[in-house]
């Protein structure tokens, strides 16, 4: 866009400033609309080479519950590794 300044007519009237499309601008601002809209409008759509659109999905390969067989039913308690008392500051 081109600043137009403010100037006065021959016949006295004053023109505030104000901006003026180039030559030819709108005319390529129009094709390059109608372009991105016709773009988009392609772009979205859901257009297949197949009949029917079929999903492949990962097949579960667990089973519930889970067991671990290798594992003692209770885990071994913590044995202390000092013999004689720690004396804590109080």
């Amino acid at each position: 866009m081109v600043w137009v300044r403010p100037y006065t007519r021959r016949d006295g009237t004053e023109v505030r400033g104000h901006t003026r499309w180039a030559p030819g601008a709108r005319r390529e601002t129009m094709i390059f609309a109608v372009i991105a809209l016709a773009v988009v409008a392609l772009g979205n759509g859901n257009i297949s080479t197949t009949t029917k659109p079929t999903t492949v999905r990962p097949q579960p390969t667990v089973s519930y519950p889970i067991t671990f067989d290798t594992v003692p039913a209770r885990a071994p308690e913590p044995q202390p590794t000092v013999s004689y008392p720690i004396p804590w500051e109080r």
